[in-house]
């Protein structure tokens, strides 16, 4: 896992803070985003068809703090849109890191050199840059060239100057595991502490709806990743848990947990996570928690939830496994995840079966 031991600890600690009290409903991470604008206009985003009176909307400071000592959560990730766009960015990253909070600053790297002097490196804060995968295919994902470089370039320079610094890749249609595993070579020998990675999420708002990768597809090809690694005896640091990892191979069962990373954005409070932008909004974290219909969503009960293997959803269900079969866990990392055999079978939904999308096969459009 490429994540400090500081961090692990004082994660693990909040856990069993959590059991102790005997909380059901807790956040693990929360999701700010303070705004929605973007310098990039990916065909595939479900995040930037909003008319330009919402994209020209921020979160303050003040709301940003709010929402942190709300929900409390011990670690931040804030995406976007692009956030280093916001002017209050830096000040706003120094109230949560003050916080003692983890912050994730989401970003597709473009500004990163520009303003990186407004930041000051901290074991608290990591840039989390997006990359899609090597050159060609993440210039075709964010629909412009030379951004892989720039962000490469970018990368660089903030570990040069002591950040900690992370690559968030998602994975869609038209994926080579001998291609993913290349790319995790690649951003391995740049030095950069983890790498977060999953399949995309078919957002309701993206243009673009056959570019999704789905259900056994999914779980083949994190097991040809996997598969790849081991034989190569690959030392990558993925920043997730050893069951999330397994999850995504297909050898557990898991039903997501969107609570564990609650969303505030220029909406309010989003119900019921990050990745559903049209199912109603809370003014508050308590009245997220207490009014979402919870037993509305998942795999299994919401169409819109079918296909989706998002860490947003599943790494809280995944930490929650480890607590409650802590050997499960220990011997998955030391083994890594199961890439032979049957795969777990999947829940039947009880809702009406929706007719599957087309599929494409050629380079795929990141989604944010």
């Amino acid at each position: 896992m490429g994540v400090p031991l500081r961090q692990q600890l004082t994660v693990g600690s909040y856990l069993l803070k959590q059991k102790i009290k005997g909380v059901e409903k807790y956040p693990l991470v929360l999701m700010l985003e303070p705004l929605f604008r973007c310098n990039l206009a990916c065909a595939g985003c479900g995040k930037i068809d909003y008319p330009d009176e919402i994209l020209d909307k921020r979160l303050s400071y003040e709301e940003c703090m709010q929402a942190v000592d709300e929900c409390n959560a011990p670690m931040v990730s804030i995406p976007g849109g692009e956030p280093l766009i916001h002017k209050d960015m830096p000040r706003i990253v120094e109230g949560i890191v003050a916080r003692k909070k983890y912050v994730y600053l989401c970003t597709n790297a473009l500004l990163l050199k520009k303003r990186i002097d407004d930041y000051k490196p901290s074991p608290y804060l990591t840039f989390s840059v997006h990359l899609d995968g090597l050159r060609e295919r993440h210039d075709a994902s964010v629909c412009q060239e030379g951004v892989f470089d720039r962000a490469v370039e970018a990368i660089k320079l903030a570990l040069g100057k002591g950040f900690r610094v992370t690559v968030n890749c998602t994975l869609f249609q038209g994926e080579q595991d001998y291609e993913v595993a290349e790319f995790l070579d690649y951003v391995t020998e740049l030095g950069v502490e983890g790498v977060t990675i999953a399949p995309g999420f078919s957002y309701e708002r993206a243009p673009r709806q056959d570019v999704f990768i789905k259900g056994r597809e999914v779980k083949e090809l994190f097991r040809g990743i996997f598969r790849i690694g081991k034989e190569k005896k690959r030392k990558w640091k993925l920043n997730h848990s050893a069951l999330y990892l397994d999850y995504l191979a297909g050898n557990q069962s898991y039903n997501c947990t969107p609570w564990g990373n609650p969303t505030r954005n220029v909406f309010g409070w989003q119900k019921p996570c990050y990745l559903l932008a049209d199912e109603g909004n809370a003014s508050s974290f308590k009245e997220l928690i207490e009014t979402t219909p919870w037993e509305k969503y998942g795999t299994v009960n919401n169409p819109k939830c079918a296909n989706c293997m998002a860490h947003c959803g599943y790494e809280a269900t995944a930490v929650e496994d480890m607590l409650k079969n802590p050997f499960k866990g220990i011997l998955t990392a030391l083994k890594g995840p199961k890439t032979s055999g049957d795969m777990v079978p999947e829940s039947a939904p009880v809702y009406a079966e929706v007719k599957p999308q087309a599929t494409f096969s050629g380079i795929p459009i990141r989604v944010e």
